[in-house]
């Protein structure tokens, strides 16, 4: 288990850029939820960056715009939460201008602190599930659609500045159909964390 010290929450400026960019430099940082009292925490291990209106993988290509992404368009550094085939949370960090609908999805977290609350909220799974996929973390953070358009810095979930890192991997986006060979996958090399092998 990684040791963590404090460490400050991540600037609005470090979202004004690309996505893809901001998906790389997130590996390492600290996710701490306050939500519900109960102090959780992950570091990020495993992301996925969307480019927006250019990206056919993205809730905003073309610029699609409609009650249940509205977020998406907001400020940088603002949470955009979706429901995913209608049964689990997604948490993404807006990126880039505002408007453009770029966001970085976060995919795995290696689990840090508040494992017992972790464990009970996903129902006792092994703790190499508890937060290896962004569905499972998001239960295991206590992440729903009440976090969706608050800024990450006001909200009960915020990102923490990062240490160190290993190699990072870059490969093909998962689960989706459209722009999969896009190399937007990122994934701490050798991770057990992760929610696959960039190689699977």
């Amino acid at each position: 288990m990684t040791i963590t010290r404090r460490a400050a929450t991540l600037p609005v400026s470090f979202f004004e850029r690309p996505a893809d960019l901001v998906a790389r430099e997130l590996l390492g940082t600290l996710v701490v939820s306050t939500i519900e009292g109960r102090r959780t925490s992950g570091r990020i291990v495993e992301t996925e960056a969307y480019l927006g209106r250019d990206d056919p993988a993205s809730h905003g290509y073309r610029d699609r715009r409609h009650a249940r992404n509205e977020s998406l368009y907001g400020p940088p550094g603002s949470w955009y939460v979706y429901l995913s085939y209608g049964m689990h949370w997604c948490a993404n960090l807006v990126c880039g201008p505002r408007g453009h609908a770029s966001a970085v999805l976060l995919r795995a977290l290696e689990p840090v602190e508040g494992l017992a609350t972790m464990r009970r909220r996903r129902a006792g799974v092994a703790d190499r599930q508890l937060c290896s996929g962004p569905g499972r973390l998001c239960q295991a953070l206590g992440i729903t659609r009440s976090l969706d358009g608050r800024m990450m810095r006001r909200s009960d979930v915020k990102v923490r500045s990062a240490e160190d890192l290993h190699e990072i991997v870059a490969s093909p986006r998962i689960g989706i159909t459209k722009a999969a060979d896009w190399p937007l996958r990122f994934v701490v090399s050798g991770s057990p964390w992760a929610s696959r092998s960039p190689r699977d």
